[in-house]
């Protein structure tokens, strides 16, 4: 019996956000598909708008991936996880034994094609997209917040919205421009009526 996929399932009972009040509860599931649609989205803008070469299936694929550890270990808040190098050092060990640990649950004629994926290369370009994703995530779910009223998110959206602008990506300055303003629409607003 391989335990792998029902890992990968339990994604959706590890809750983002623990440290402030949410209107709506978000997983790591939910947030990986999103950082995934969002990697891809700044690939495509990198590459067919501005020529960039970007390896779009790895990127995806980092980013369908890059919270699999927190099945195991659960989701560390930033203010605890980044509080010093010591304890952030110490983090990303036990990150990376949680990843081999659950590697080690696929079959072995299936690691070939899955485990690459599972420790992103943090020194590849595909990565650096899956970062700007994961925070372009984040604020869009600071956005979300305010939206619906709750001020608890109004310091993360100043904060991630200029980490996000020290970035310095073309993608992501592009999408800031030509997408991130209908995130303030209602539905009606967005269909138009």
């Amino acid at each position: 019996m391989e335990q792998f996929y029902a890992y990968m399932d339990r994604m959706k009972f590890i809750k983002r956000w623990q440290l402030m009040r949410s209107v709506r509860e978000e997983n790591i599931m939910e947030h990986s598909q999103s950082v995934a649609m969002l990697t891809h989205a700044l690939v495509v803008i990198e590459n067919d708008v501005f020529g960039g070469s970007v390896n779009a299936e790895k990127a995806v694929l980092y980013a369908l991936y890059h919270e699999v550890s927190e099945v195991m270990t659960g989701d560390m808040p930033t203010p605890v996880k980044y509080f010093n190098n010591q304890i952030h050092g110490e983090y990303e060990k036990l990150e990376r034994r949680a990843v081999e640990k659950i590697a080690n649950t696929l079959p072995a004629e299936m690691r070939g094609g899955i485990e690459p994926y599972l420790q992103a290369d943090k020194e590849s370009e595909e990565y650096a997209f899956v970062k700007a994703a994961d925070k372009l995530s984040a604020y869009i779910k600071c956005l979300e917040e305010l939206r619906s009223g709750n001020k608890e998110f109004s310091q993360a959206e100043k904060t991630i919205g200029a980490a996000l602008k020290e970035k310095k990506m073309r993608a992501l300055d592009y999408f800031f421009e030509h997408f991130i303003p209908a995130f303030s629409l209602t539905l009606d607003e967005l269909e138009g009526l």
